[in-house]
């Protein structure tokens, strides 16, 4: 990875005044080690591969040079300027992280007199408001994929005069679920063999090899940055051995026992949200479910409670283990684990986020044992198993 010198100050990473004033009220006291090392080289127009435990501030590094570019060109270079195109694409993996990266960026640009206009588009909701509100282009549009290409398909919105990429979360965005669809995207965009045409940028917590390699293909001469460190992680993480069949008896035990005020578990099925929702309110614990087959209303309504505190349990699917921004969020739990290592990171990075103290938990029966110590070798770690009292698993 290329080392890269940090400041210790936002205004020491070159930002302008506007933008320092926002940051000030939103008490940034300092640049978190990503955004020290990164925001100088998005200024500079570099390509860029960042990656860093999530949580560690990456909206804000691509957010605010982002930002301060499209304020600072003239007006008539514009693209809200220029009908229906746009200069900032960022494109992401679900509807709710479209929504709360757009919510980010309209919040640091406070006090730029609205120069900047950003949009949000993502399925699940009527198309006919997002194109309503992409009429005259935009500077900023945060998008999910298939939204975005239905959306071009309807002369809504043109990519050929993207200026900036970002990929957020792009370990899913350059896995096979999207890869069809960002093929279609990157060909709308600017690519002139032999002349650099867009800055692109690539932020995630994980980058598995198969992901590096596709970079090489996208990114000119990226600048590479990676911060991830264990050793000064806020996250705690525990393992308990549990007997098979008695994993819902021992997270309602769990959860009784600590009373969590908040608690986030994962399942990796929809129907399993709702028969372990069900089963938890038989032992006197409310859960509300969260996943894909419900409509964005329902999901929309059910995260803001569960963030707001009125949902004390949330039974969700992998669609939620991916940039959604939890405040203090004290555990998460794995109930079933998840299929790829890369998703165990992500799920387990809800908790423990912007140097809070946060718990992670998984529940493994015998069945679970090896694809574990698989997660582990590949995320280079070692937990110790654990029991819980009144629930000991048997010996193999």
């Amino acid at each position: 990875m290329t080392t890269v010198t940090t400041a210790t100050s936002f205004k020491e990473l070159g930002l302008i005044a506007p933008l320092l004033a926002r940051l000030t009220e939103l008490e940034y006291t300092q640049p978190t080690p990503i955004q020290a090392q990164a925001i100088p080289s998005v200024l500079a127009g570099r390509d860029l591969i960042a990656g860093a435990n999530t949580g560690s501030g990456k909206t804000a590094t691509f957010a605010l040079p982002l930002l301060q570019q499209l304020s600072l060109e003239l007006p008539s270079t514009r693209g809200s300027k220029q009908g229906n195109f746009v200069t900032g694409l960022i494109l992401v993996p679900t509807r709710e992280l479209a929504k709360q990266v757009a919510d980010s960026i309209r919040s640091y640009a406070a006090h730029l007199n609205g120069e900047v206009k950003t949009v949000a588009v993502f399925g699940g909701v009527s198309a006919n408001t997002q194109m309503l509100a992409l009429r005259g282009g935009t500077d900023i549009l945060v998008a999910t994929p298939g939204r975005l290409l239905d959306l071009i398909a309807s002369n809504a919105i043109k990519l050929d005069r993207v200026k900036t990429l970002v990929l957020d979360e792009a370990d899913r965005m350059l896995s096979l679920g999207f890869a069809d669809e960002l093929a279609e995207l990157l060909a709308l965009m600017p690519n002139r063999p032999g002349k650099k045409q867009k800055q692109i940028l690539l932020f995630s917590a994980t980058f598995p090899d198969k992901v590096q390699a596709l970079t090489q293909q996208l990114l000119n001469n990226p600048i590479e940055i990676q911060v991830q460190s264990a050793d000064t992680s806020t996250l705690v993480q525990r393992v308990f051995t549990v007997n098979k069949g008695e994993k819902t008896a021992v997270l309602a035990h769990l959860i009784k026992q600590n009373q969590w005020q908040q608690a986030l578990v994962f399942v990796n099925a929809k129907y399993r949200c709702v028969h372990i929702a069900e089963k938890l309110a038989k032992r006197g614990i409310t859960a509300k479910v969260f996943h894909g087959d419900q409509s964005q209303g329902a999901r929309t309504r059910v995260l803001n409670n569960f963030k707001s505190g009125e949902v004390e349990v949330l039974i969700a699917t992998d669609i939620a283990a991916r940039g959604i921004d939890i405040e203090k969020l004290p555990v998460v739990i794995n109930f079933d684990l998840p299929r790829s290592p890369a998703d165990y990171m992500h799920r387990i990075g809800r908790s423990g986020r912007a140097g809070e103290v946060g718990l992670a938990i998984s529940l493994i029966d015998h069945e679970d044992y090896h694809h574990f110590s698989v997660i582990e070798k590949k995320n280079k770690v070692r937990l110790e198993r654990e029991q819980v009292e009144g629930f000991e698993a048997d010996e193999l």
